[in-house]
């Protein structure tokens, strides 16, 4: 069975299937890539929530960034948000983002 939360016409920001919780990628709101990746962290948090998980329960995570330069920075706040001896298998790559203010977007696979 597949059970999609928050649907519309383009996406569900959730998909769930035998298991598992697919987010859609998220964005958030800042001057700075590290302000971003916070605000991004915390709506993924809610979102693992609403689909029954949690940060230790993801198993992949794919992280793109409108400048690799910014690795370093973002780095810092992701490791600082991923519980000890939880990492989930992770990418990370350089993309042309949705709208130009935008760092970074992540994408969020979970166990539920």
């Amino acid at each position: 069975m597949i059970e999609r939360i928050d649907t519309g016409t383009r996406m569900s920001k959730i998909v769930k299937h035998n298991g598992v919780a697919y987010l859609c990628g998220q964005v958030g709101d800042g001057a700075t890539v590290a302000d971003q990746t916070r605000d991004c962290l915390k709506r993924v948090d809610a979102l693992l929530e609403k689909a029954g998980s949690s940060r230790e329960q993801m198993l992949q995570v794919i992280v793109w960034l409108a400048d690799m330069a910014d690795f370093t920075e973002m780095n810092a706040v992701w490791d600082a948000w991923v519980p000890e001896g939880f990492a989930p298998a992770r990418a990370c790559g350089e993309a042309k983002l949705a709208r130009e203010e935008l760092k970074v977007e992540i994408i969020v696979t979970a166990a539920c």
